[in-house]
């Protein structure tokens, strides 16, 4: 039986090879010795094709075997080339290392024909550097738990490059809106407002380009678009030794299904740019609009992903490190107790304060209580890092918007009369 997997080992030693962003070569840690990527490409061209053919064959006994462990459903069985040890993997993976040899394994039938990436953005950032990011994102929140950063240990750390769908397209608004020029001024003991209305409308294009939508399910969607944006100047195109050392997935949601996202973000910032070309107003309210995308260019692509888990009190804590440019995001728990003894003592400080200088508790305690929900809520705010991408602003054309139609016209104006209270 031909071997489906292929293993990247150093030509000088035999050790493992491992890519290293450092400098962009495949090195080897046991004699030190270092290969280009092409160089590594070249070497294993006909491991590779083998492997190819072997997967593209159909099923053998292996496949047969994981049937067997796994009832039939989502699980691979390969032997490494290495140390013929029998691997269990899920359906998708395409990169790993071996468990008992430590050779890096790549499944090069994971990425033939069509299930080819276009592109990869290679790791740049080791390891010791996710570990130096998760301390440094422990720091400065007030209401993180000692406990959690004193007994906190890493459970798993692995590096994984994670599929991604990339969207190429052109987005046309018809937005109408409502602008407002107000005008303020003082009469007696009354103060009066006056505001013309105007009917506002544009019309306008605006070009993206790689909009990306993780197409891993097992990815959490928050997590992958909470890392963005990555660097795509470091965009090449594909090759199977930058997975050397890290773990890769082929991807499991269809591109068809990965473009709700990406035309989401892609409206939500037609809206805004179409918006922010509406000057000369003091307020500006949308009324009705319609934005339609063209969908262009689809590719597929390999994105470099620090995953870090951690577990406290019983609860898992993931977080994701951008492999590229190093944001790292997670959201992390909150000292409940501490929230509410620091809300209550801005309370306190603020009645008392309110009674000495304007000897009024009521006062003291209004103020209070808004001073305590803001700093609170902030403190608060600052252990969520994790958030789902709403607009697709770092994907649009450098040149902005495109209006093709600009027109506004004074409706009519109204008046506010608000007597002015007396302190």
């Amino acid at each position: 039986m031909a071997d489906k997997i292929t293993n990247y080992k150093c030509p000088a030693c035999t050790g493992p090879l491992h890519f290293a962003g450092t400098s962009g070569n495949l090195e080897c840690e046991y004699c030190g010795s270092s290969f280009t990527v092409k160089e590594v490409e070249d070497l294993y061209a006909n491991a590779d094709a083998n492997a190819e053919a072997a997967m593209a064959a159909g099923n053998d006994e292996w496949e047969q075997l994981a049937e067997e462990w796994s009832g039939g459903e989502g699980m691979k069985v390969y032997k490494c080339p290495s140390c013929t040890a029998e691997l269990v993997y899920d359906e998708t993976t395409a990169a790993t290392s071996c468990p008992y040899c430590g050779n890096p394994t790549i499944v090069p039938g994971q990425f033939s024909g069509m299930l080819k990436p276009d592109f990869i953005i290679p790791f740049k950032l080791e390891k010791s550097a996710a570990i130096q990011a998760l301390k440094n994102h422990y720091g400065n929140k007030t209401l993180l738990p000692k406990a959690f950063k004193d007994q906190n240990h890493i459970e798993e750390i692995k590096g994984l490059y994670v599929p991604f769908w990339l969207y190429d397209g052109i987005a046309s608004g018809d937005m109408t809106y409502e602008g407002r020029k107000i005008k303020t001024e003082k009469k007696g003991e009354y103060e009066i407002k006056t505001i013309d209305h105007y009917d506002v409308a544009r019309k306008g294009d605006l070009k993206f380009e790689k909009i990306p939508a993780d197409a891993s399910s097992k990815m959490p969607d928050d997590l992958m678009d909470s890392i963005e944006p990555y660097d795509y100047s470091a965009l090449t195109d594909f090759s199977k030794a930058y997975l050397a050392g890290y773990i890769a997935d082929k991807y499991d949601v269809s591109a068809e299904d990965d473009a709700v996202r990406a035309v989401a973000r892609a409206k939500a910032s037609t809206r805004r740019a179409l918006k922010a070309d509406v000057t000369g107003f003091d307020e500006v309210e949308e009324k009705t609009g319609n934005v339609n995308v063209k969908q262009g260019k689809i590719s597929y692509a390999l994105f470099p992903v620090w995953l870090l888990n951690t577990k406290w009190n019983g609860e898992n804590y993931m977080f994701a490190m951008n492999g590229q440019t190093g944001k790292l995001v997670g959201d992390l728990p909150e000292d409940k107790n501490k929230a509410t003894t620091i809300f209550l003592g801005i309370l306190a400080a603020c009645v008392i304060l309110g009674y000495l200088l304007f000897e009024s508790f009521i006062g003291g305690a209004v103020v209070g209580a808004i001073l305590a929900f803001v700093i609170v809520g902030g403190m608060k705010s600052a252990l969520k890092s994790v958030h789902t991408a709403s607009a697709a602003d770092n994907y649009s054309d450098v040149a902005g918007v495109n209006v093709t139609h600009r027109q506004q016209n004074f409706t009519h104006q109204t008046t506010e009369k608000r007597k002015i209270e007396n302190n």
